[in-house]
This record gives structure tokens, sequence and C-alpha cells, in this order.
């Protein structure tokens, strides 16, 4: 595990270090983020911020929609990646939105992807990403919900997809135990309505069956292996036959839920 604003977290999957895991993350779920970006209303000119960037791609797409008027602050504990960012109208900065104050700015759209269910503060983060928009700003929050839809496979019909869904439950424990909110993509809605938004919405996308989400367990299992086996919870064995069965392309391997809660300030 690795710590960051003194919360443990199980795997990094936002920075370029983590290579299979960020790229089928983009694949996964950029098209999801992307739709609802748009669905808000972003044009030249817009302010964004985009908290916990884990990469260029979300980044860069946001430099193309608001252009050289506007501006995209791309913010993370780790900007090791920003060598894939444009430079304009961009601007990396370090920052850990669990413990820093948030930038002394205002915004029309903040987003965060697969951020807060980690955070060590989320309520605070949440505050200061709300805090950080303007009036009539826009705010995008998703996170997953791996307690709605635990399972890797759903259609547990043979000893391959058993094997994986134990796998599974061993790694969601690890997540829990290490601070991660399994079911906080669940109260977005909820929170962003008590934190005063308006319009508030939200929609779920559970992938299912696609190479990107083969790629994504391959990485994921095999970079989590120390603390599964650490942790009684697999042997390497175990994990090696995964792996394969994962190679194999047999099974239909699902993720959970990314829900998207959006709403406005004022």
């Amino acid at each position: 595990m690795m710590r960051t604003g003194g919360h443990a977290y199980l795997l990094d999957n936002r920075q370029p270090e983590a290579g299979q895991p960020f790229d089928a993350f983009s694949s996964l779920f950029d098209p999801t983020t992307f739709r609802h970006i748009e669905r808000l209303g972003i044009g030249s000119g817009w302010r964004c911020w985009e908290v916990g960037a884990g990469g260029p791609s979300v980044v860069s797409w946001l430099a193309r929609k608001v252009g050289p008027t506007g501006r995209v602050l791309a913010t993370a504990p780790d900007t090791s990646w920003q060598t894939g960012a444009p430079r304009t109208p961009v601007e990396v900065r370090r920052h850990d939105i669990g413990v820093d104050e948030p930038p002394a700015e205002s915004f029309d759209l903040v987003h965060a992807r697969l951020v807060l269910g980690h955070a060590p503060d989320r309520e605070r983060a949440l505050a200061s990403m709300i805090r950080s928009l303007r009036p009539g700003g826009r705010l995008l929050v998703e996170d997953a919900d791996p307690a709605l839809q635990p399972l890797l496979c759903p259609d547990e019909h043979g000893p391959a997809q058993q094997l994986a869904n134990r796998l599974r439950h061993g790694f969601l424990q690890l997540l829990a135990r290490g601070g991660t909110d399994l079911s906080y993509g669940r109260r977005l809605p909820q929170l962003l309505r008590e934190a005063g938004l308006r319009q508030v919405e939200a929609d779920a996308y559970f992938p299912l069956a696609s190479r990107a989400c083969s790629a994504l367990e391959a990485a994921t299992v095999e970079r989590s292996r120390p603390s599964l086996v650490e942790a009684g919870l697999a042997t390497h064995e175990e994990i090696d036959r995964h792996l394969t069965n994962v190679e194999q392309g047999a099974m239909d391997l699902a993720t959970s839920p990314l829900i998207s809660a959006w709403g406005r300030k004022g």
C-alpha cells in the first residue's frame, strides 16, 4: 500500500506508473465522463479544475474544449504524468484534495473521478470542491460503488468464475481496511443536494465483458498480489491460475458500477 495525506491506498491507479490500469480506466470511463461534461455545457473560455488527475486524457480533452481563452487546472498528489498534458491552457499543480486548501480561484466546472472514495477526509474534500465553484458553476463527481455490485463475474457458473469472485472479495476487503468507502458512489446525489447544489442528477455505468475490464483485472491483481498473499486472502498459485483464466478470455468480467452525479451551484 501507499499513503497520501495519511490515508492508505492499496493501488494508485491514477498515475502513469500504473500503466495498464490507467489505460484501462481511460478506455472504460472517458466516454462516460466526456458525455456528462458535454451535457453540462462546457465551452470556450471555461475555467475547469480536474481534481486528482491521474493522466493526460481528461485534461487534454478539457483543454481542447475550453480553448486558448479557457483554463484547466489539473491537481494530484503525484503529478509525474504531466509530460503527456498540453502546456496551454493547462496548469498542473501538486495538491491533495483530502488535505490541502482549495485553489484561491473559482471555476465553471470542477470534476473528480475515482478520487473521493479514497480521500482521507471525503467531507472536507467535497466541500472544498463546491467552495471553488463560481455561482452557476457545475460539479461532476464520479465514483465507484463496489458494494453495490461486488462480483468480478456476475455470472458465476464455474470454478474459474468462483475463484475470480473470491479474489475480488479479498481485494475489496483490502480496500476497506485501507479506508476506502465501498458504498460511496450511491450516496453522491444525496451528498450534493445536502451541500446545496441544485439540479442534481446521477446515473451509473456498468461495463461488462470488455477487453478493458480484462486488462484492468490482470494489472490490478498482479499489483495487489503481495497484499493479497500477505493477508492470507489468496495464494500465489490461485493468483497465477486466475491470471491464466483472465488471459484466456473465456470469462465475462465486470467492474464496479461507476456512479456519476452532477449539480449546479446557486
